[in-house]
């Protein structure tokens, strides 16, 4: 089982504008995460079905090097980062994200596609969406005026966020090494 920490992009049926963000994501440069520069994968982008089976096109960006057991990881060094560098990498893929258009819901951090489905965060994540417990979930304003929700604020034209917290000291950090 692969566990990735990634950037998971709803584009709902806008393939078009999951294309564009394919072509820019191609040719950003390596994202800083402390003394590393970490390249991003080729985005993948994929039809998905939603927690009713509604398809939409999502995409994934992948850090190269980070998660455990990444396909896409083959021959690459897997990078060991500590808390403060994934949340310096998750706020590069936020940058990078404030520049995509047409997008739905988007969330940055180890696998976080069940929180990009609108169905999925009305069923199974309401009550921490309208506790403003969702650190990181990018909505489109349409889609927040639907679901709801506290502690929302501007992300992007077009968007508001629960602004993203970083990452926390776990198993999944590094934190234990010596300095």
């Amino acid at each position: 089982m692969a566990i990735v920490f990634e950037l998971v992009v709803n584009f709902g049926s806008d393939r078009a504008a999951a294309d564009a963000a394919g072509h820019r994501t191609s040719s950003h440069p390596a994202l800083a995460a402390g003394h590393h520069r970490v390249r991003l994968h080729e985005p993948l982008i994929t039809t998905a079905r939603g927690y009713h089976g509604e398809p939409y096109v999502e995409m994934s960006i992948i850090p190269v090097g980070v998660g455990w057991g990444v396909g896409f990881d083959r021959g690459h060094e897997r990078l060991r980062l500590t808390a403060r560098e994934l949340s310096e990498l998750g706020h590069g893929l936020y940058q990078l994200l404030a520049r995509f258009t047409g997008y739905r819901a988007a969330q940055v951090g180890w696998d976080p596609e069940g929180r990009v489905d609108p169905v999925e965060l009305r069923e199974d994540w309401a009550d921490e969406l309208a506790a403003g417990q969702l650190p990181g979930l990018v909505l489109a304003e349409d889609l927040h005026w639907d679901l709801g929700g506290r502690a929302f604020l501007p992300f992007a034209p077009g968007f508001v966020w629960i602004p993203y917290q970083g990452e926390r000291p776990s198993s999944l950090t590094n934190d234990d090494r010596p300095a």
